[in-house]
């Protein structure tokens, strides 16, 4: 049986909302001008207070999402860890402005052959290296962004010599409860704004928490955490006292906020370019996610790591998430592609089906599913959904709701191109993936290039993976593993890719995370190595993971070689 969409517990009531965004306004200006070491000061504050709130954050959300055993380290992952690591880089980046006018331009910048510059922005510390070891991510930056107007244009806010601020209102998302806390941090300590958020009915027990977490924004005027459903998100983002809205949803309420509800007024709004809403707005709005699989004979090793890191990108949080992997892109000529999609029926059916707390999943199931060829490991019991595999569609048939609809509950799609007889050459296949990610499916938040070591070594086949990197219209490329980790570690802008446009918003405009405070970027690019051992800690099911989460609090809070080898020490042993 399908749960009943939440309802808010307890809405605020108008007056309420009214006297919140009244008091906000009063402060927007000051806090614009608040120096950045005293910003500086007051992420330093909330550090301690978000590590306190960890147990009960932690706690709370398994037992809204039901929750237990190995999975409650999903929850340390996606709740207090990322948001602590990202109080205390914008921390480092505002106290580098206090001393020397504006942050270290990432770890190092290299002009690629193309011309286009790169940014390294993770890892971000010699701990980091240790702790991330093989990783690493980049800012690739928009055509003639150069380091000097790299330079030129990064954390412009500090540029100003009398900001005047305002009130953002954030949208907050149901779903990962670090989301609006860091979104919180974006629009404060980035772009200058105090902050309205609205908690999302599905996870308002979040709200409390961030309140003691984050007291010290709070207390001083220049944070307001605040209840209900769409009547109250409509009448905060219609009120004239709001000046920036930032929403994490779908893209469905977002053009109902942009351009008004569907039919000709929307369409002759959207033609005069003409939106209903006048006030800037930023987006993350979800994605039909491709996990692209270059054709080569891999090992078994590595084709069961493989399996397993799919695997994780679709039940992580029940797969309620917007960069969970939905589409499986193989080349039908593959040798080896029954058995990697079997290897991941495998893993999908070692998971146990989680309960389906997302409102409308069961529809989402039921329209995608309904008269499709399945594989469906496992059971699932009330109130759940079982992880489902979507057989062999055909990617020619672009009109296929599986490429249109970001399905928001446990369904991986396998898309196989090219004929059973075609070439498994993988620069051909790359091409060839490149155009259908492109130009068939839904959203441009993030993808993922799962690829052999060799052939990123291999002249001619690295140069087309550095072409389907760059031509990718995605904010994230991931290779070799879940663009979610982009979104974790901080350092990296997270976001829709900036060719969409308010009339055609896909996965959202605008970058939040960013700790470098960098602007025209085009894309934020992830590399690791194809197997990783020990087993990572967002791995489905490692037992040994919200430990070392715990630990990983401490060393956020204070890093130290200490701290770091606890760390270390509990991965291993």
């Amino acid at each position: 049986m399908a749960p009943a969409a939440p309802q808010s517990i307890h809405p605020t009531n108008s007056p309420e909302l009214d006297e919140a965004i009244a008091q906000l306004g009063d402060r927007a200006r000051a806090f614009a001008r608040t120096s950045a070491a005293e910003k500086a000061s007051l992420l330093r504050a909330c550090m301690p207070r978000i590590a306190d709130a960890a147990e009960a954050w932690v706690a709370t959300g398994c037992q809204a999402k039901g929750v237990s055993g190995a999975h409650t380290a999903e929850e340390w992952l996606a709740g207090p860890l990322p948001t602590l690591r990202m109080a205390r880089l914008l921390a480092e980046s505002l106290e580098a402005i206090a001393r020397a006018g504006r942050p270290p331009l990432g770890t190092g910048t290299r002009v690629r052959k193309d011309g286009r510059l790169e940014i390294d922005v993770f890892p971000t510390s010699t701990f980091d290296k240790v702790t991330f070891a093989g990783f690493r991510g980049a800012c690739l930056m928009q055509p003639g962004v150069d380091r000097a107007e790299a330079t030129r244009r990064q954390a412009s806010l500090y540029r100003q010599r009398e900001p005047d601020g305002g009130v953002a209102l954030i949208l907050g998302a149901g779903n990962v409860s670090s989301i609006p806390p860091m979104d919180v941090f974006t629009k404060m300590f980035i772009e200058g704004f105090v902050c309205l958020v609205k908690m999302n009915p599905v996870n308002e027990w979040a709200g409390p928490i961030l309140e003691r977490a984050l007291a010290p924004l709070v207390d001083r005027g220049y944070l307001r955490i605040v209840y209900g459903g769409g009547d109250v998100g409509q009448h905060l983002v219609e009120h004239a006292g709001v000046h920036d809205v930032h929403i994490t949803g779908s893209d469905r309420t977002h053009d109902l906020i942009v351009w008004g509800p569907p039919g000709p007024e929307r369409e002759r709004r959207k033609q005069a370019n003409d939106p209903k809403l006048k006030k800037p707005i930023s987006s993350e709005l979800g994605n039909v996610s491709p996990v692209i699989v270059v054709p080569y004979t891999y090992h078994d090793d590595e084709l069961a790591f493989m399996a397993a890191n799919v695997a994780t990108m679709v039940t992580n949080n029940a797969s309620f998430n917007c960069n969970a992997a939905k589409m499986l892109v193989t080349s039908r000529a593959w040798p080896q592609r029954d058995a990697f999609v079997g290897l991941v029926a495998r893993e999908l059916g070692r998971s146990p089906a989680r309960k389906a707390y997302y409102p409308g999943a069961f529809d989402r199931y039921a329209q995608l599913t309904t008269g499709r060829d399945l594989n469906i490991p496992g059971r699932a019991g009330d109130g759940e959904l079982p992880w489902t595999i979507i057989r062999d569609v055909d990617t020619s048939n672009a009109n296929d709701p599986v490429f249109e609809v970001e399905p928001f509950c446990g369904i991986l799609t396998d898309a196989p191109i090219g004929a059973a007889g075609a070439s498994g050459d993988p620069v051909e296949f790359l091409d060839r993936a490149t155009r259908f990610c492109n130009d068939t499916l839904w959203g441009t938040l993030n993808a993922s290039i799962l690829v052999h070591g060799k052939l990123e070594r291999d002249p001619t086949v690295g140069a087309c993976l550095e072409r389907a990197i760059t031509e990718l219209r995605y904010g994230t490329v991931a290779v070799n593993h879940w663009p979610a980790i982009g979104y974790a570690v901080g350092s990296l802008p997270w976001g829709g890719h900036p060719s969409a446009t308010p009339a055609d918003i896909q996965s959202g405009l605008g970058w939040v995370h960013n700790t470098y405070m960098l602007e025209g970027m085009d894309k934020s690019v992830i590399r690791g190595p194809l197997v990783v051992r020990p087993r990572p800690l967002w791995f489905t099911g490692n037992p040994k993971a919200a430990r070392v989460a715990r630990r990983m609090i401490q060393q956020e809070l204070a890093p130290t070689w200490t701290g770091l080898a606890r760390v270390v020490g509990s991965v291993l042993f």
